[in-house]
């Protein structure tokens, strides 16, 4: 078969067409050719599905220690002090370049930059620039059509990374000229022909977003499948913090609509959570009430529906009025009336779900991963932000802000000699004869993680999480080398590698802690550190806690 050819011109590729990925590529885009993978329709990307805002200390009674005391509290202890002040700090900037861009963003004449601040859990001041109810699509939008019409950027839509190419997979002539394990580029699938393509690159990106789509209920799009992280881990990279899972506290609970977000914005403007005979419980829980960071109120939610045998809690606006309601929240309003839900009259029903991955591919704050030549960005990393739970409005921040200096970084590095990369190798495989497995197996692991690795966990729950997933893998790995891949089995294959660091993760933390809580562990120990797995070099499904 015939190689990649070599060339020091190459692309950069960046996996993903969510914020981090258009933001890495308008940045890039001035000095080299990128070329953005989107595996399924580019305006599906997580990105478009935020609803609350972006993070910006703008106004006069902010400040960036707050923002980061805020962000240390809500991490319970695990915050990397650095990334946080260097991504508040450049908050300002972040949202200010949005603006520029011309994001729609709500606007108040008497706030600053024109812009209205709103208020979410866990911050203490107004300090969210948001885009009424709908901020991730407005953003994406943006940076989507101004990256639709820029020349040196290739969107390739329907695509998907197989795996990324590093030094095991050149020939032995080749890996003899090559000084230190590098990545290469990436094996990618033309979904529609099946066919995969050998993608040779200056540098890799990875900006795949988190692994929701692990668990039975989530609030992610079909395309959070843990790609980015998965394709790392077998890359030999680190990887951390993976038992933080973030359970979004208020989930739609509808039949016809099971991942529908209601923001935590509706709660930091007023809104109040009930239970069905109407008695306010958050109170009980924590002194915050409904502006409790995720975690607290997501847990308070799981124990009054347990105690109470309900199947989901209320979260009463109606106070607020059909005019604030209609103005701040137009899309949760039109979207639960045409379910049969009059927010302005009717309290919704809502249900914690998998919202965000906390943890992710080890990186610093330019980006950079343990692979020379390749790059993480957004809900795909762990850069030490968010520490045991994220802050609500980080993520898009923490997109923009290392976006540009993963960019920065790409465009000062002297460019390595390109070796001849070697094709997709099809010729053992063969067409798969029963999808029916993919689908068994899917379910299967979703539901195990569901159940044994929720908002409450105990020992005995993971170690039989792992037995399943483990009986799981070995099924998911024979039939990747049997048969011609597709979305669907690799998709399920990075699922898998996620569902198994996720619990390593958790079984190695005998403490609780921020998203991490375990009835067999349920002190917080006085220290603790970040959880970090890495592979011990030459032997097969061994880890280093």
């Amino acid at each position: 078969m015939s190689s990649a050819p070599s060339d020091s011109s190459l692309p950069v590729v960046i996996i993903g067409a969510g914020l981090a990925g258009l933001t890495v590529a308008l940045h890039l885009a001035e000095t080299q050719p990128v070329i953005v993978l989107a595996k399924r329709q580019l305006e599906e990307a997580a990105t478009a599905w935020a609803q609350g805002g972006i993070v910006g200390v703008l106004g006069s009674d902010d400040s960036i220690d707050s923002h980061v005391k805020d962000t240390q509290e809500a991490g319970a202890g695990l915050v990397d002090e650095r990334a946080a002040e260097f991504i508040a700090r450049h908050s300002a900037e972040a949202v200010e370049w949005l603006v520029a861009r011309g994001v729609p963003f709500s606007g108040d004449p008497d706030g600053p930059l024109g812009l209205h601040l709103t208020r979410e859990g866990g911050h203490a001041v107004r300090r969210i620039a948001h885009a009424a109810d709908a901020t991730g699509k407005a953003i994406h939008d943006v940076l989507l059509a101004e990256v639709k019409k820029h020349p040196n950027i290739t969107l390739r839509e329907k695509w998907m990374a197989v795996d990324l190419i590093t030094n095991r997979h050149l020939r032995k002539s080749e890996q003899e000229h090559q000084d230190v394990q590098r990545c290469h580029g990436v094996y990618a699938l033309d979904i529609e022909t099946h066919r995969v393509e050998t993608l040779a690159a200056s540098a890799v990106v990875l900006a795949t977003g988190g692994a929701g789509k692990v668990y039975r209920y989530t609030t992610n799009p079909d395309t959070s499948t843990g790609d980015g992280i998965a394709m790392a881990w077998r890359a030999g990279c680190r990887v951390g913090n993976m038992e933080f899972i973030q359970f979004h506290p208020t989930c739609l609970y509808h039949p016809q609509e099971r991942s529908f977000l209601i923001t935590e914005a509706l709660r930091g403007e007023g809104g109040i959570l009930k239970l069905p005979d109407g008695t306010r419980f958050m109170p009980e829980h924590d002194e915050r009430g409904e502006l409790a960071p995720r975690d607290i109120v997501a847990r308070a939610i799981d124990f009054e529906m347990k105690k109470h045998g309900v199947d989901h809690v209320w979260l009463d606006a109606t106070h607020l009025g059909e005019a604030f309601l209609q103005e701040h929240f137009p899309t949760i309003h039109a979207r639960c009336l045409l379910l049969g839900i009059d927010i302005a009259k009717q309290p919704i029903p809502v249900v914690p779900a998998a919202h965000y991955t906390c943890g992710g591919v080890v990186t610093d704050l330019h980006g950079r991963t343990d692979l020379p030549g390749l790059y993480a960005v957004g809900e795909t990393t762990y850069t030490g932000l968010h520490g045991a739970n994220r802050l609500a409005s980080n993520s898009l921040l923490e997109c923009v802000v290392l976006g540009r200096t993963c960019a920065d970084d790409i465009q000062g590095q002297i460019p390595a000699s390109a070796p001849n990369v070697p094709a997709w190798d099809e010729s053992q495989v063969t067409d798969a004869d029963e999808e029916v497995v993919i689908a068994h197996n899917w379910d299967e692991l979703r539901l195990v993680m569901w159940n044994y690795v929720g908002i409450v966990r105990t020992t005995r729950r993971l170690e039989r999480a792992l037995h399943r997933i483990k009986l799981l893998r070995n099924e998911i790995d024979d039939y990747y080398a049997a048969f011609r891949v597709s979305r669907d089995l690799l998709e399920l294959r990075n699922l898998v590698d996620c569902a198994e660091l996720i619990v390593r993760s958790a079984l190695s933390r005998q403490e609780s802690r921020g998203l991490h809580f375990s009835r067999d562990y349920p002190r917080t120990l006085p220290v603790s550190f970040p959880t970090i797995l890495c592979k011990k070099p030459k032997k097969k499904d061994a880890w280093l806690p």
